[in-house]
Formats: C-alpha cells, sequence, structure tokens
C-alpha cells in the first residue's frame, strides 16, 4: 500500500527539492478531492509544485493569473455563435482542464473569484444554463501573496472554507538553494520530467483510499478538536462541520500515505492544523497578544485527551 506514491513522489523531488512534506500534503488533497491555497511569498516554486504534479500524472495543466480585468468567463468558458451551423457552441475555459493553478486569486474582482465556487464544489461549470462536468481528477490550487495588500481582493471567509488545506511552502535551507541552482541554472528539468501515473491510475488510488478503516473513537476526537474551535474565547469564527470532515478525509488520505489501511491519532494531529487554520477567524485581543490559528490548533491538539485505539 502506498508503493505508488512513493513513486510519484520521488518523481516530483526530481523538480522540488527539499520539500517532501509539503508534497505529500498537496497528495493529500489530491486523494481527498480537495483544494488547495498556497499563501508564500514569489518566487518560492508555487507554480513548479503545480506543474510538476500536473506533469507526473499526465494531467492537463492550465494557469491563470488573476488581475482584476479577468471576466468570470475565462474561468468558467463562454458560448459563442457558429454562423455556419447557426448555433451557440459552448468554448471552454481555463477550468476545464485536470489542475488549475489560480495564480494570486487575491488580485481578482469578488464576482470572479466566486465564479470557482462551482467548479470547485460541483466539479462543474454552468454557461447559459447548460452544464459542462471537468475532466477527472480535477483540483483547484490557488496562491495568494500573504505581503502585499495593494489591489488586493481578501477572500471571504465562505470561499476560503472551500478549500481543502492551506499550504506554505518557505524559503528553501542553505543545502537545497545550492542544489536549485545547480539544478536550474541551465535550463528547467521540468520540460523533460516523464509521468509516473495516469490520472485514471490516481483515480484508482482515490477509492482505494475511501476504505481506509477510522474507528468511532477517532472521529469523536476530530469532533472534539473542531468544537474546541468555536467556543475558544479568542475566536470570533470557528470551523465549520466542513473542516470536521475534510479532517477526516485527510487523516485517511495521510494514512495512506504512511503506507496503512488504518489511521491512527498521529494522522489526525498531523493534519489539523493544514486543514483547520485558514477555516479560523481571530479576534482582535487574539491578534494583539500574537496568537495565530495555527498556535490555537496546537494548543487544543495539546489539550485534547488522546484516545487509546
Amino acid at each position: 500500500m502506498g508503493r505508488h506514491i512513493d513513486i510519484l513522489i520521488d518523481n516530483m523531488e526530481k523538480i522540488i527539492v527539499g520539500k517532501r512534506s509539503v508534497i505529500k500534503y498537496l497528495l493529500v488533497a489530491v486523494l481527498s478531492n480537495g483544494h488547495v491555497l498556497i499563501e508564500d511569498v514569489p518566487g518560492v516554486g508555487k507554480t513548479q509544485l503545480v506543474a510538476t504534479l500536473a506533469r507526473s500524472v499526465s494531467g492537463i495543466f492550465n494557469r491563470i493569473q488573476f488581475t482584476p480585468d479577468v471576466m468570470p468567463s475565462d474561468v468558467t468558458g463562454f458560448s459563442m455563435f457558429n454562423p455556419s451551423t447557426r448555433e451557440f457552441e459552448y468554448r471552454k475555459g481555463v477550468a476545464m482542464c485536470n489542475f488549475l493553478l489560480a495564480d494570486e486569486i487575491n488580485r481578482a474582482s469578488p464576482k470572479t473569484q466566486s465564479s470557482l465556487l462551482e467548479v470547485m464544489e460541483e466539479f462543474q461549470v454552468t454557461v447559459d444554463g447548460k452544464t459542462y462536468k471537468t475532466p477527472q481528477p480535477f483540483m483547484v490550487l490557488a496562491t495568494q501573496n500573504p505581503i502585499e495588500s495593494f489591489g488586493t481582493y481578501a477572500l471571504p471567509e465562505a470561499q476560503m472554507d472551500r478549500f481543502f488545506l492551506k499550504l506554505s511552502i518557505g524559503y528553501p535551507s542553505d543545502e537545497e538553494e545550492k542544489k536549485i541552482i545547480d539544478r536550474f541554472g541551465k535550463e528547467n528539468p521540468l520540460a523533460d520530467l516523464e509521468f509516473v501515473m495516469t490520472p485514471q491510475e490516481l483515480i484508482s488510488i482515490k477509492e482505494k483510499v475511501k476504505n481506509i478503516r477510522v474507528v468511532e473513537a477517532l472521529k469523536e476526537y476530530i469532533i472534539k478538536i473542531v468544537i474546541e474551535t468555536r467556543s475558544n474565547s479568542n475566536v470570533v469564527l470557528g470551523c465549520s462541520p466542513r473542516g470536521s470532515l475534510n479532517l477526516y478525509r485527510a487523516s485517511k488520505a495521510w494514512a495512506y500515505i504512511m503506507g496503512r489501511d488504518y489511521v491512527i491519532p498521529d494522522d489526525i494531529q498531523r493534519m489539523a492544523v493544514p486543514i483547520l487554520s485558514h477555516r479560523i477567524l481571530m479576534n482582535q485581543n487574539a491578534k494583539m497578544e500574537n496568537i495565530n490559528a495555527s498556535g490555537l490548533i496546537e494548543d487544543i491538539l495539546h489539550k485534547t485527551e488522546v484516545p487509546v485505539i
């Protein structure tokens, strides 16, 4: 179990240097039918990460650079009249792919941001009353720069909640940055990267993840963690039931990647921060005391009794 995933991770590491844990988190989202928000500064490899995943599984990769003038039809597609057939024909938008990189999503207008909601939730777009399914597998990987705020539109809490998990790639170490220079100094090795899995094989693995066993005590453990985010005095808005469901799914995917057919408490603890932190809105007092959502979840994990299984 998990051998195919190991091969996929190893293949991605031919391009992505020193970020094996980030790759694993990304694959957790892939195996859980989830979408990812990558929040990091420019130049750390966000686009390379997504492109490497797409090439490794022989998937269709589309990228759209969000700016204020990007229209919803650029994402969903549009109908165009064909004079020869005297009928309207659907012209695909960028969402018709396996892996959609929505670059700097917070630079798009709220109207354009919301055009992603249907495709993220339903894996389909609706144009002029007609529904078009996206290819499978399908996921949205959106990026935003946490530093810049000028000319941006912050994602509302409802849309943040649609993202399965939030990632931060981070800067490489000195040694890793040297490897990046050596590897990318002459040309981009991504052009020669071969695929090690087909989309159909990835879909088959996703079906296996659904059968990972989770005992009742661990389901209750997940619920206790999430409920604590709602009652904490530093929180304005706690995690929704979608947070519980996604933590459950993520724990199963992580267990599969680790080579097990059952979940243990460590799987839940490992996935709690990336799954839950972006769903929590801290109050002003917490911000003044430099208490962030990630730290809050770590504190909840420390205080919540771990079940014995």
